[in-house]
């Protein structure tokens, strides 16, 4: 491995060293790599077991409230899956076989789980094995009870034909269509953040207590109490003693094995695994391993009970772990090396779990094996004050000694944040690993204070997901909401409510013959009437999505964590609970292309009058062959990202448009419906439906990312990226949320204290700026091409995807291609 200027990350250094046989940088964390190497390289499995037990209960309650109905499922899971107690592993708790696993949700996606199923194994996106005797139960026993009630059926049967023709392949809504692309029926909920200290200090027996008083208060008399508050309070009851129950089957499991175990360290460690399950999450953590493990069979009985999108984050871990690490520390439990050991032993735990996507949809969405359970650092206290402890350093000393692409570290970043702080950030950055995504308190924070939020519940919020903000027992909102191809809109106003994919089909409705049009201005009014046109569609897809969510999914769990749910006695996924913020938001895809090829018809066809619409429609039909000349005009026109004002004030109009329809509209939903340009991976299937675009790009490949410039288009610099960022957002709006940035810097441009202080200085510039998100590639392109090229080894090169590091090798080749394809900046 080498590069021009021969200098390698870190990353990059460490997967060199392997290739020669080195291991020096495992020495003291012997465990967590005995752990790691018997599982990075498999394949994941398919684990029923959920989906069965889920099944069966299901079948036996029918008729009964959802919320009680889902609470005893999970009861009959708690007493019947399989537990396994990992060698070597501190924690314990999983929700399927050892190895690499992924769970089934049939209430999601039963009615094509049966198909679904052969094509797991051979699939490009994210592949999945399963083995026949599980293929026989989930077809034969668990795929058709569900035909015919699931929310995806549902879905497709309440929206207007019109809405439905740009949501799914009219021929088999199984399909979509990639161009209002609705997200509500691969996850039962959007990304999530827990209370965590709620449980950490009180236990779920404090939790069930309080249900239980609540219950006994209850007016007997009453039909709303008899008919919903009594079956929530008992279904949080249930889930309290499901989750008890499931601690103490791996404590009884603990004890079997230390009984037979002739390692004498390994017996200490089962025996102490015992004790602890048998106390902890039934009841407040004393110390920061009980703290650690209550904590990870809270996360990890959440993921049985929903497929949360995105996975259940963590929260702030720096925050509610700090005062068990603080005293134990101070009275001598515990050392800084242990503590990283169990705060390690939990990422390789969540390592094991695959957050499956049976969906072509969702697979094709987040590719990789993609996973955000965001652990947030940093940022401030509740009054403001800086939040970073001794604690936020060691979650970075991990992430720059332990490369693995789990959690997904998050980093809030503020205008006091401390220069320590600031330099361990991007001395973990120049890992070159991905991590961490950093999120702006200056932006966020403002945000949530105009939707409601008081200034304690803003300064504690947590990075969910993505790169979305939670506040815990404010945020109320859990529908999935659209992805928009703004690309696709383009491509109509140019074929006249058509695209080159359809042919002759009238996708949406004609806006005129282009070549008519005489004023920039026309084409403008198209563009809008194409888009007001989708962005109508989804909020009728939102609305039905609301609508039906509560008939097809309940969290008791989650319901009880959170303040608002038990103090009304509502389950999370009610519409509206009072006192909540319900804050959703929309994706706009394929900024950046939307941008260059608007700039391109205005400048060249309108304006300097250099191509006739006639010829650039021509050359676009032919997807540039033979027409290289116009391709080269079209990509030599002014482009997003470069500090440009011509372009920049057009992607300020796109993004204005877009505010401006849901300031309108989403009132009508009761949502904080907000902008957001944030396309986990969908930059690359929505591509493959949008045919050559007039910014130059050819047909049917990626589209722009997030608010990321076209690849290549950035020739400016870095900096230069920031301000088009800057000049592009509508300030005066308060319905916009997260932009996504990538941002692919070689590793010499970053090389020594001299290149960590640019990168300090250029976050402080984004910080300043008010950019909501900010992410990092710090890798040569030689290294990602040889990894194309030679898989095998490269197994552990990770790579930072969309809003995720996944293994560079686990990506699509589009995807891998995509990722070669990102400007790559030398200087900052």
């Amino acid at each position: 491995m080498s590069s021009c200027c021969n200098v390698l990350s870190p990353h990059e250094q460490r997967i060199q060293e392997e290739m020669q046989g080195k291991d020096d940088f495992k020495k003291g964390r012997e465990r967590i790599y005995k752990i790691l190497e018997s599982f990075n390289t498999q394949r994941p499995i398919i684990d029923v077991e959920r989906a069965k037990y889920f099944t069966e209960s299901m079948k036996e309650t029918e008729g009964e409230l959802l919320v009680l109905r889902w609470s005893k499922a999970l009861l009959h899971i708690a007493k019947n899956m399989t537990v396994y107690i990992d060698d070597h592993n501190l924690l314990v708790g999983r929700g399927g076989q050892p190895g690499r696993y992924g769970m089934l949700f049939p209430e999601l996606d039963g009615d094509f789980l049966d198909v679904a199923i052969e094509q797991l194994p051979s699939r490009v996106e994210s592949p999945f094995n399963i083995s026949q005797a599980d293929a026989d139960i989930v077809i034969n026993e668990i795929a058709p009870y569900w035909k015919g009630k699931t929310f995806h059926e549902a879905l497709a049967q309440a929206l207007p034909e019109d809405t439905l023709r740009v949501t799914y392949d009219p021929k088999d809504v199984l399909k979509s269509r990639f161009i209002v692309n609705e997200t509500a029926s691969f996850r039962s909920s959007i990304q999530w953040v827990h209370d965590y200290e709620r449980v950490l200090k009180r236990g779920f027996k404090g939790i069930k207590e309080e249900a239980q008083q609540k219950l006994a208060a209850l007016d007997p008399n009453s039909p709303v109490n008899n008919r919903e508050r009594a079956p929530y309070l008992q279904a949080v009851i249930n889930v309290c003693d499901a989750i008890v129950l499931w601690a103490h089957r791996h404590a009884e499991l603990a004890a079997e094995l230390a009984a037979k175990e002739t390692d004498a360290v390994r017996k200490q460690e089962l025996l102490e695994i015992s004790e602890i399950c048998r106390w902890v999450p039934e009841n407040p953590a004393r110390n920061f391993r009980e703290a650690v493990q209550s904590q990870w069979f809270t996360q990890m009985f959440s993921r049985i009970e929903q497929k949360t999108g995105t996975i259940i984050s963590n929260g702030r871990m720096d925050q509610y772990f700090y005062p068990y690490y603080k005293k134990d520390l101070e009275e001598g439990r515990i050392t800084e090396a242990k503590a990283m050991e169990l705060l390690e032993c939990m990422w390789v735990a969540m390592a094991q779990f695959i957050d499956l996507y049976v969906s072509p949809t969702g697979g094709a969405f987040n590719e990789g094996y993609a996973h955000w359970e965001a652990v947030t650092i940093g940022g401030q206290t509740p009054d403001g004050r800086d939040a970073t402890n001794e604690l936020t350093y060691l979650f970075l000393k991990s992430k720059q000694e332990f490369p693995l692409n789990y959690p997904d570290l998050a980093a809030r970043i503020h205008a006091r944040s401390p220069e320590r702080y600031m330099h361990e950030v991007a001395l973990t950055i120049k890992e070159g690993s991905g991590f961490p995504k950093l999120i702006n308190d200056e932006e966020v924070i403002p945000l949530l204070l105009s939707k409601g939020a008081t200034f304690e519940e803003a300064y504690d919020y947590a990075v969910s997901g993505c790169s979305e903000a939670r506040m815990p027992n404010r945020d109320t909102f859990t529908s999935g909401c659209a992805y928009i191809n703004f690309a696709s809109a383009v491509e109509m106003v140019l074929y006249n409510g058509r695209t080159r994919l359809t042919g002759d089909e009238l996708v949406t409705f004609e806006t005129g013959d282009p070549g008519e049009f005489k004023t920039w201005g026309e084409f403008w009014n198209a563009y809008t009437a194409q888009t007001t046109n989708f962005l109508k569609h989804a909020f009728i897809q939102q609305h039905a999505i609301i609508n039906l969510r509560p008939r097809h999914f309940a969290t008791p769990l989650g319901s009880s964590l959170h303040d608002l749910c038990m103090e009304h006695c509502l389950d999370l996924h009610t519409p509206v609970i009072p006192g909540g913020i319900d804050m959703g938001y929309f994706e706009l895809i394929g900024y950046g292309t939307v941008v260059d090829s608007l700039a391109a018809v205005k400048k060249l066809v309108f304006e300097d009058k250099k191509l006739t619409m006639a010829e650039l429609i021509e050359a676009l039909k032919c997807n540039f062959e033979g027409k290289e000349a116009v391709r080269q005009m079209l990509l030599n026109a002014p482009k997003y990202g470069n500090n440009d004002d011509y372009a920049d004030t057009i992607a300020r109009e796109v993004d204005r448009q877009a505010l401006e329809f849901t300031k309108k509209y989403s009132k009508e939903l009761g949502v904080h419906l907000d902008l957001r340009l944030v396309p986990f991976t969908s930059h690359v299937p929505f591509g493959k439906v949008v045919g050559a675009t007039p910014n130059g790009r050819k047909a049917y490949t990626p589209l722009a990312d997030g608010s990321s410039a076209s690849h290549g288009c950035d020739v400016n610099g870095p900096t230069a990226v920031l301000l088009s960022n800057f000049n592009s957002k509508n300030y005066n709006y308060r319905e916009r949320a997260s932009r996504l940035l990538n941002i692919k810097f070689t590793p010499s441009c970053v090389a020594g204290e001299e290149g960590t202080q640019k990168l300090v200085s250029f976050i402080r510039t984004w910080c300043d700026l008010k950019l909501w998100h900010l992410q990092f590639n710090i890798i040569n392109r030689e290294t990602l091409l040889k990894a194309k090229k030679d898989p095998d080894k490269y197994r552990g090169l990770i790579v930072r995807v969309a809003g995720y590091s996944a293994y560079f090798c686990d990506l699509s080749p589009d995807l891998q291609d995509d990722i070669i394809a990102r400007t790559e900046h030398n200087t900052i």
